[in-house]
């Protein structure tokens, strides 16, 4: 069953929290979603471990 965990998370471009959805049935997930306030790229990895603990990362498209 695929579920969708919202979290919070710091633009790296403006610094605003935004909420995001999570697809927590893939292990590991990298995409490109543009931030909701400066609408810049935001690269993101989510890993998921065995427990279901999610983590996520967020680069600079730019870097």
């Amino acid at each position: 069953m695929d579920e969708l965990i919202e979290q919070k998370v710091s633009c790296p471009y403006c610094g605003e929290l935004i909420d995001v959805l999570i697809d927590s049935s893939e292990d590991q997930q990298h995409y490109i979603e543009d931030c909701q306030v400066c609408c810049r790229p935001i690269e993101f990895h989510v890993s998921v471990a065995m427990n279901g603990e999610v983590d996520v990362f967020l680069n600079r498209d730019d870097d």
